[in-house]
């Protein structure tokens, strides 16, 4: 591996370990508050967001000022973090606090997401399990790491013990339920797990955990950190039609969504075959 993407990820887990510690001085006693650049009036947002993320931006902006940076929030709370790199084709990609209505109801299920992508593809991933404290790591060539433990995907096949991840929002844009959620969870062969957290649950696919895990309206800050990991653990991204999602022109990124799927190689066809007839777009 190059030496630049280990030091690279050493940074990114200082970063995210320091930026933890910033969101459990406000845990328990901040306020749940609404984003205003947000396509959805009720999108959560706290100060603790914004003091992780500025923690997080000061730190990456002193080790590598030539980045770029997208992140989930800007300092006023008004439009998301999107400065181009000055030179070369890296950019940062942040999550301050993923699972913020978790953490706003005092629920112990959020982490700190920091990513970076090199022309595009995910190179580098950190999701920090804040209140257990699990690090989820990778860099490209590097492997994929809980803590200090590599981690893999699964190789068994989808049967009757099988964890599937879902997000708590299945809603297609009409405001109707994706026909595959309902038959997942309707059935009881495959076991539905949802966190509230993109970024754990898809680090739970790398961790050999579950089979897969989907989101239908994560942002990119959601799938940056964790598809390096997964991506390293030996796991397959894609969208909802099977198609790659990297590498992602981040260009004037504005905060569109990007669903995807997290899978297990041995899982991946079968989970394509459930979700293709009833994709969500991309707005």
């Amino acid at each position: 591996m190059a030496a630049t993407l280990e030091t690279d990820l050493q940074v990114a887990i200082e970063l995210a370990h320091g930026a933890g510690k910033v969101i459990l001085q406000h845990f328990g006693r901040t306020a749940r508050l609404t984003k205003t650049h947000a396509a959805t009036t009720n999108e959560a947002v706290t100060e603790a967001d914004r003091a992780s993320q500025r923690f997080i931006v000061a730190g990456l902006k002193n080790r590598f000022p030539d980045d770029g940076i997208i992140g989930e929030e800007n300092d006023a709370g008004d439009a998301i973090t999107c400065e181009p790199a000055r030179s070369g084709d890296r950019v940062w990609v942040i999550d301050p606090i993923d699972g913020t209505n978790n953490f706003v109801a005092g629920f112990p299920a959020f982490a700190v997401c920091i990513g970076l992508l090199q022309a595009g593809r995910p190179v580098v991933g950190v999701v920090y399990d804040v209140c257990s404290q699990r690090t989820y790591a990778a860099a490209a060539g590097h492997g994929a790491w809980l803590n200090d433990q590599p981690m893999h995907v699964l190789t068994s096949p989808l049967s009757d013990c099988s964890l599937l991840m879902l997000t708590s929002n299945n809603l297609d844009p009409a405001g109707r339920p994706y026909s595959f959620a309902q038959r997942w969870i309707a059935q009881n062969v495959w076991k539905i797990r949802v966190m509230g957290s993109a970024a754990l649950e898809a680090a739970q696919v790398a961790a050999g955990v579950a089979h897969g895990a989907v989101t239908v309206a994560g942002k990119l800050w959601d799938i940056a950190a964790p598809a390096a990991i997964v991506l390293e653990a030996g796991g397959v991204i894609t969208d909802l039609m099977g198609s790659a999602i990297f590498p992602f022109d981040v260009t004037h990124y504005a905060g569109q969504k990007v669903p995807f799927l997290a899978a297990a190689p041995v899982a991946m066809g079968t989970l394509l075959a459930e979700l293709v007839p009833s994709p969500p777009s991309r707005d």
